[in-house]
């Protein structure tokens, strides 16, 4: 319990240093390899990388170095009136005058101290200042005051174990995400966007191809004869064990990490590709039969509709469950939806104007976004279609960029396709998408389970079994 933990003000708890900026007009301080994390750079609780970075000539001239395992934290800026961003560095950096650093004294683990302030985010929010123009300060004696409970190292380290077994899977889920993300979209640039399926066609039936495709064709080419030799090497030392001949098609691969996606499809799809290019007016030389589309005809597109702050809730419950999406995600939850299946988005006001996401559920659609129904495949071909596309070209305005309908309706779209091809790479990249959904919906239990969790945990409400029982219950 708290009350057999020796309680501590933060202040005593470890030292206390501030950040700062070198002159940004002395180049010798700047594109170094040290980071230098700003707030928007200490977006996970993990920090060791940054946009910005300066060199050694910078320590000591404006800024200060600190050690892994250093805590840092912001105590000015917008940020501070919505949230409260804390981190925990993982290598040696470099800080802004707007964060403040604390490195733990010898009797407190870093890590245990770094979820104990992130456990008291709802009081810190609190503790934070107006300083004009919307800019929040949290000052630091008043978060220097701030009591915790601090057990010994041993019982410190057990808490620390268990949430960043918590962190970890989170972590783990997100990467899964990001990997799956990346294999579709490998497979849309190999399908829509080098024509491989088609390039491997024509080379097996001696059709011309185009000059502006021949270095990726000589590639393929290259990649196709190397894997018939490994191939016949392998029938080779096992014509012994079998026979019949090898399927060439089956083991035909074509690494990712080459440049050359996706692998040698199966041949039930790979004859669904046509086995020539033609050259077109609008696109140049395309796969044959496939087609030029505009926007208007690839999606069914309606801008969303305005919803009043004072029918939102910030947080998700049983009555306010739905998600209200804006330009730049999520602003918060409300009793009506507007979509109840998933769909793609497009920013269409502000800075963030061609911007898309893709919602997972029943949503409301803001009026910052068009709502986009894909007219072909599912709605995962259109947002991989999307995020492939540049749409800079329809964005107008400078002091409030937006995008109309009128400026896209007539867009030629960037890749030509075909209603067949587009079908199957749905079907395709079904259990991608489905995967990924498991891993977010997961991940949004684990998450409120470990913000729940951690208060109680430091406060001796519940103990490290109590804790390991509710997480079994979530896995």
């Amino acid at each position: 319990m708290l009350g057999e933990w020796p309680k501590r003000a933060l202040g005593e708890c470890a030292t206390w240093l501030s950040g700062g900026t070198p002159r940004k007009s002395n180049p010798d301080f700047w594109n170094g390899s040290i980071p230098w994390i700003s707030a928007k750079s200490l977006n996970d609780f993990r920090v060791g990388d940054s946009e910005d970075k300066v060199t050694n000539l910078a320590v000591g001239n404006g800024t200060r170095l600190v050690p892994r395992n250093s805590i840092l934290f912001v105590v000015r800026g917008m940020s501070l009136k919505s949230e409260f961003r804390i981190g925990l560095t993982t290598r040696e950096v470099t800080f802004n005058q707007d964060l403040k650093a604390l490195i733990a004294n010898e009797d407190v683990d870093a890590e245990f101290l770094a979820y104990a302030i992130r456990a008291k985010t709802t009081e810190i929010l609190s503790l934070v200042e107006e300083a004009g123009h919307g800019t929040g300060v949290l000052p630091t004696a008043r978060i220097q005051a701030l009591e915790i409970g601090v057990p010994s190292k041993t019982i410190q380290e057990r808490v620390v174990s268990f949430m960043k077994a918590l962190d970890n899977k989170i972590a783990l889920n997100r990467q899964i995400n990001t990997t799956l993300e990346s294999m579709a979209q490998a497979l849309f640039k190999s399908w829509f966007v080098d024509f491989d399926p088609v390039i491997d066609n024509a080379l097996a039936a001696g059709n011309a191809i185009p000059d502006a495709l021949q270095k990726r064709a000589a590639a393929r080419a290259a990649r196709r004869e190397a894997l018939h030799q490994q191939t016949n090497k392998t029938t080779n030392k096992t014509a012994n064990e079998t026979t019949g001949a090898t399927d060439a098609a089956s083991v035909d691969q074509a690494l990712p990490e080459t440049g050359l996606s996706d692998q040698r499809l199966p041949s039930e799809i790979q004859q669904l590709f046509p086995d020539r290019f033609v050259l077109t007016e609008e696109m140049g030389w395309v796969p044959e039969r496939w087609e030029a589309v505009r926007f208007s005809q690839l999606v069914d597109a309606k801008q969303g509709k305005y919803l009043a702050k004072t029918e939102m809730m910030e947080s998700q419950n049983d009555v306010f469950q739905y998600p209200v999406w804006g330009g730049n995600g999520i602003l918060g939850y409300s009793q009506k939806k507007s979509y109840d299946a998933p769909i793609t988005l497009m920013t269409c006001r502000g800075s963030n104007c061609g911007l898309i996401k893709t919602t997972q559920s029943s949503s409301w659609i803001s009026n910052n976004s068009f709502a986009c129904k894909s007219r072909y495949g599912s709605e995962y071909f259109l947002y991989l279609y999307f995020i492939s596309e540049d749409f800079s070209d329809c964005v107008s305005g400078s002091a409030q960029p937006q995008i109309t309908y009128t400026a896209l309706k007539n867009k030629l779209m960037k890749y030509p396709i075909s209603t067949e091809i587009c079908n199957v790479f749905s079907e395709l990249v079904a259990v991608y998408r489905e995967k990924q959904f498991l891993n977010d919906r997961q991940n949004e239990l684990l998450t409120n389970l470990r913000d729940s969790l951690l208060p109680k945990l430091l406060s001796g409400q519940i103990t490290i079994p109590d804790a390991e029982q509710q997480l079994a219950e979530v896995l």
